[in-house]
């Protein structure tokens, strides 16, 4: 038997490191940084920050959106995991100059900074099109359905969560009327019984405030046909949505893709399950963006082609693209129906 040099990982050691060597050229991670460091205006983010005579010294946004980015980029998208892996791994370590942000401040930095993300968005795209990266001939729109941070079981409508609430309200009267029972018969009273008892009716209470605080101050949704869909006590921007792993609550994320080097000019969350009704509002983004960034005044009077899948696909897009001129390719979810070759398809064949 042959003997090796032991090799064992799970041990530490104090390393001296330079934090620049750890940024290789033609890694991403050296990408993030360069782009960052040398190309993107930050100024944007400076207004924000109120702290130029009193107060500590903040957390430089360019060390946040580095290490943010690249945290997305491996698909870490909590912000306790980017404070973990910022104190323990070396190109998080590299990118952050050791330096390892609360995760309470990575996630205010993301949800407070939208519109500076979205103009650093716009400065990226405007780099890969003087870098020959956008081809702009054809846009292919799709998207994949996301859970939110919100259970499917707080929604309805506002007459369902009245519902729930008088529901929550009876259950609230029973266990104070059994706990009332259980105090007048001392021979019957039982401490672990008593407990489990209050904190069922402490949590009941919580849930009925919580949908009465709702019902109080908010509207009801209303849908593309007026008719109201379900509300989310939690989140009331997203919606059921029904996926192939089952009903989720959550967003539609859609993306816009450029053919040459599959670069995203565009992405959009909706709080709908069907597709159709975002292909005006993307559109109609993406042009806005084009013309803001001096691209083109008019992405697709250039020749540029729009593809999307068959969930986009209603007679209302066909009138937007055919009076607009945009080039579109949707394929008609109601070929079979029309097509003389599918007429006796369902005799022949049963269902799809």
């Amino acid at each position: 038997m042959p003997k090796f040099i032991p090799a064992n990982y799970n041990q530490t050691s104090m390393v001296v490191i330079n934090y620049e060597d750890q940024l290789q050229a033609g890694t991403f991670e050296h990408a993030i940084h360069y782009l960052i460091e040398h190309k993107l205006d930050l100024s944007v983010f400076y207004p924000n920050y109120k702290n130029d005579h009193n107060g500590r010294p903040a957390y430089d946004p360019a060390v946040l959106l580095k290490i943010i980015l690249f945290a997305y980029s491996k698909g870490i998208t909590s912000s306790r995991e980017i404070q973990w892996c910022c104190e323990t791994n070396i190109i998080f370590k590299a990118l952050s100059c050791d330096s390892a942000p609360h995760y309470t401040t990575i996630a205010a930095f993301v949800s407070g900074h939208q519109n500076e993300i979205e103009n650093l968005f716009e400065q990226i795209l405007l780099i890969c099109h003087q870098q020959g990266l956008l081809g702009n001939e054809l846009f292919a729109i799709d998207g994949c359905k996301m859970s939110s941070n919100a259970a499917k079981e707080w929604s309805g409508t506002f007459k369902e969560l009245e519902q729930k609430r008088d529901k929550i309200k009876r259950q609230m009267r029973h266990y104070l009327n059994k706990h009332e029972n259980a105090d007048q018969d001392e021979q019957a009273a039982d401490d672990a019984q008593q407990k489990r008892h209050t904190q069922m009716i402490d949590t009941l209470n919580k849930a009925h405030d919580k949908i009465d605080k709702f019902l109080n101050t908010n509207e009801p949704r209303q849908g593309r046909r007026n008719k109201e869909v379900k509300s989310n006590i939690t989140d009331n921007e997203s919606a059921k949505m029904t996926t192939s792993k089952g009903t989720i609550q959550g967003y539609n994320g859609l993306a816009t893709v450029d053919k040459k080097h599959q670069i995203i000019v565009d992405a959009q969350a909706f709080g709908e399950g069907q597709e159709h009704h975002s292909l005006q509002p993307i559109l109609n983004t993406v042009q806005a963006r084009f013309k803001r960034l001096n691209i083109s005044d008019n992405i697709y009077q250039t020749g540029t082609i729009v593809t999307a899948d068959t969930g986009f696909a209603n007679e209302a897009n066909m009138k937007y693209l055919h009076e607009n001129q945009i080039n579109g390719y949707i394929p008609d979810n109601q070929f079979r129906s029309r097509d003389p070759k599918f007429s006796e398809q369902k005799t022949k064949y049963g269902k799809r």
